[in-house]
């Protein structure tokens, strides 16, 4: 009798208990799965937090590694550019979601914490009796790094108005320290229109010549179909991408409210940035690979840094749907950051997928990678905008591979 209850109560657990256990636990995970925007936070902060929070607390030289590539060409120079260098290239990935208000009481709480990380960070950067002050006139590619920290400026105004005027005045001259710095022949142009375009925007003495140049030149250097060489000869990289586009697109803006000298120049800019829109979408492989070619290879996310920089700007051509776009930037975060090694005691590692000494470039330092952080662009899109709103939809690759009928691809001249 009492094995006979047993055996009921066993029959009846699984009849009844077993199922309800089961659908709690599915529950429960599916309560556990992150939209696509809370990935986006939960990556960006993974990422972003160790620059920032050390920084505020005037710890970065402390805490941040002294990693330069293997094949580094001066390692003690590299590491001492090393931390404008980090700045920027965090500050102009996280600077729109920083210029954004509202959301989630969680993601207001995040942003509220990572505003005083960043205008504190920036104070300690500017402090000459800091820990973490940081001089911009130790070198040519102090021209680059204080480029970046311009960008974040002018994509994040609340960070400048945020500023006192003592460290606004601070900034604006370390910026203009980088002047004495003679470009390199090359998209390098665009980082020293940049700083102008920062000082045109926030009213500042500015040189147009510095900003003719660099646009007259990278006219020069349009070879089609969306696309420019880098300097004087072609090479299949990213760096359209990675510079050229999206500091152009900025400068269509900033320095197309102050002339209408270049109005034909930025319609046709205009154009290009949307037919290489379309290049970078198709790129991305069904399971958010790409094509791992070229030097700066190691940049991961940041190759996409002008697909990210069109959806920000609801600049996508009508080929491209927000969704889309979003499905495709979350499997490249995905597949450029699930590596086990793509972190070493918090910090970055030198590769594509995960630590890869070898792809490392000569001028690689700790703080290069850290421009992967401009994937998260859309990250300044309130959360219910049709970027973030809209049903999951696949990209290009998925449609194609997948044997779906879809619209063939032309090049278009747009010279």
């Amino acid at each position: 009798m009492k094995f006979r209850n047993i055996v009921l109560t066993f029959a009846l657990f699984l009849i009844l208990g077993a199922p309800a256990m089961a659908q709690k636990k599915a529950k429960n995970a599916k309560a556990a799965v992150l939209t696509d925007r809370q990935f986006w936070l939960q990556q960006m902060d993974k990422m972003v937090r160790p620059v920032l929070y050390n920084l505020a607390k005037d710890s970065l030289r402390i805490a941040m590694p002294k990693v330069t590539s293997i094949h580094i060409d001066n390692k003690e120079h590299r590491i001492k550019v090393q931390y404008v260098e980090v700045l920027g290239r965090v500050l102009s990935g996280i600077a729109p979601w920083l210029q954004l208000e509202g959301g989630s009481p969680a993601e207001v709480a995040l942003r509220k914490q990572y505003r005083e990380w960043a205008i504190q960070g920036l104070k300690n950067a500017l402090d000459s009796n800091a820990k973490d002050f940081m001089n911009f006139d130790i070198g040519g590619q102090q021209l680059v790094d204080a480029s970046y920290v311009a960008f974040a400026l002018v994509r994040a105004p609340w960070l400048w108005e945020n500023l006192d005027k003592k460290n606004q005045e601070l900034m604006m001259k370390s910026i203009v320290t980088t002047r004495r710095f003679k470009p390199v022949f090359s998209n390098w142009l665009l980082f020293s229109a940049m700083n102008e375009a920062f000082l045109a925007k926030f009213g500042y003495s500015w040189d147009p010549m510095r900003v003719d140049y660099a646009l007259q030149q990278m006219e020069q250097w349009y070879t089609g179909d969306g696309m420019y060489t880098d300097g004087t000869s072609f090479a299949f990289d990213y760096y359209n991408s990675y510079v050229i586009h999206p500091y152009l697109a900025a400068l269509v803006d900033i320095i197309g409210s102050k002339t209408n000298a270049y109005k034909e120049m930025f319609e046709k800019i205009k154009k290009r940035n949307e037919r290489y829109a379309v290049i970078q979408e198709r790129l991305i492989n069904a399971d958010g690979t790409y094509p791992a070619t070229g030097r700066s290879i190691i940049y991961r996310g940041a190759a996409f840094h002008h697909l990210a920089d069109m959806a920000w700007r609801k600049a996508l051509p009508k080929q491209l749907s927000p969704a889309q776009v979003r499905c495709a930037l979350t499997a490249v975060i995905r597949k450029t950051l699930e590596s086990p090694t793509t972190y070493k005691n918090g910090w970055l590692t030198i590769g594509l997928y995960g630590d890869q000494p070898n792809l490392g470039d000569f001028y690689n330092n700790q703080g290069s990678p850290y421009i992967a952080s401009n994937i998260f662009l859309p990250l300044g899109l309130p959360e219910t905008d049709t970027f973030w709103s809209a049903p999951a939809a696949k990209w290009s690759a998925q449609k194609i591979w997948s044997g779906e009928n879809f619209e063939n691809d032309h090049s278009a001249s747009l010279k």
